[in-house]
């Protein structure tokens, strides 16, 4: 049986991919607790459906932020929980495990990245930069001299990275990704309809509306957005279209492009060629956005193209590097070995209270 993982540990989504099996796992990062027992009611897909319909009593939480982990007992617990759940734990004794992380996370961080990861897997623990990897599942060649570039728009972060050689020339990252659209879209129904949605209708109406540019009639997609009337109180409903979450989302995505722009203005002139040549990838869940690709290659001149599965592409990315690092083909930029440290024991009672 393989025991080489991936792990993309993201805000929105964690994945898991296994060497032969491919990605056996893909749900929210997010868990609900009894805020007086502190125990675990449910996790990922089970929890999502959850958000904005629970009691007092219930806590609906997500442990990592802006891509890196807020809460840090409960990050280990929904990783616990989750390999619980595929009965594939076991596969992580000893195992070599690689996790993804942003460009600009900082050593505490990544310090208790590391650590989560080795009391909950117990394995060998390598860590790479997520856009490196993004790049490595949309099929890049790590190895070659050659430039390229890649923009990873995830749900808390969007990385963006130049890479030759198996290196990153140059890098950005910014804390404006999925998960401030959906709070825009929130803000935005608040300020021009007078009208109050949840955190997951926000996410649902950008999925089926969201448009990097303003579309004609034709082009036009409409949906029913129900929420509740900031002036009478009572329930309310209204027709919106793309052009309406376009207006609310616009600013975002200037931004990014611009922290684009400015990575290509920094790059040497021979891998700005390169990149020119074959063009700019990008994946991530924003890579959905319909016409995000057209926008970007507006806004930077360089042809910009969708990854053939930018959801997955990390996920599968961490397989493939794995293989890179195990081969000796990539020096090992960041590992760990599984270690007993102080917080060990209280590790182990927390998780026996939690898995009963």
């Amino acid at each position: 049986m393989s025991k080489d993982i991936g792990i993309d540990l993201g805000t929105a989504n964690i994945l898991v991919h296994l060497k032969g099996h491919g990605v056996v796992l893909n749900e929210p990062s997010i868990l609900a607790i009894d805020r007086k027992t502190q125990e675990v009611i449910a996790i990922g897909k089970d929890a999502y459906e959850m958000v904005g319909r629970t009691p007092a009593s219930i806590e609906v939480v997500r442990p990592l932020k802006g891509g890196v982990i807020a809460d840090f007992d409960l990050a280990e617990v929904l990783l616990v929980l989750f390999l619980e759940k595929i009965n594939t734990r076991s596969w992580f004794s000893k195992s070599n495990i690689l996790i993804c992380c942003p460009s600009n996370i900082s050593e505490i961080e990544q310090t208790s990245l590391v650590e989560a990861a080795e009391r909950a897997t117990g394995g060998n623990i390598f860590i790479e930069e997520e856009p490196k990897i993004a790049a490595v599942g949309a099929g890049v060649d790590l190895l070659s001299p050659r430039g390229s570039m890649v923009i990873d728009l995830g749900g808390g972060t969007t990385d963006i990275a130049v890479l030759s050689s198996a290196d990153i020339l140059h890098s950005e990252s910014i804390k404006i990704a999925g998960d401030d659209l959906d709070a825009t879209i929130i803000q935005y129904f608040k300020d021009n309809f007078q009208l109050l949605i949840g955190e997951r209708s926000a996410e649902q109406i950008k999925i089926k509306l969201s448009s990097a540019i303003h579309l004609d009639e034709a082009e036009l997609e409409y949906a029913v957005v129900k929420g509740r009337d900031l002036v009478t109180g009572l329930p309310r409903s209204i027709n919106v279209n793309s052009n309406h979450i376009f207006e609310a989302i616009e600013h975002h995505l200037i931004t990014i492009a611009r922290l684009a722009k400015t990575v290509l203005e920094d790059i040497p002139p021979e891998i700005a060629s390169d990149i020119i040549e074959q063009g700019i990838i990008i994946t991530g869940g924003g890579a959905m956005i319909y016409h995000i690709d057209t926008f970007l290659t507006d806004y930077l001149n360089v042809s910009v193209l969708k990854a053939d599965q930018p959801m997955t592409c990390v996920a599968i990315g961490t397989g493939l590097m794995l293989d890179l690092i195990l081969s000796g083909k990539l020096e090992r930029k960041h590992t760990s070995q599984a270690k007993t440290n102080r917080f060990t024991q209280f590790f182990k009672r927390l998780k026996r209270r939690l898995l009963g």
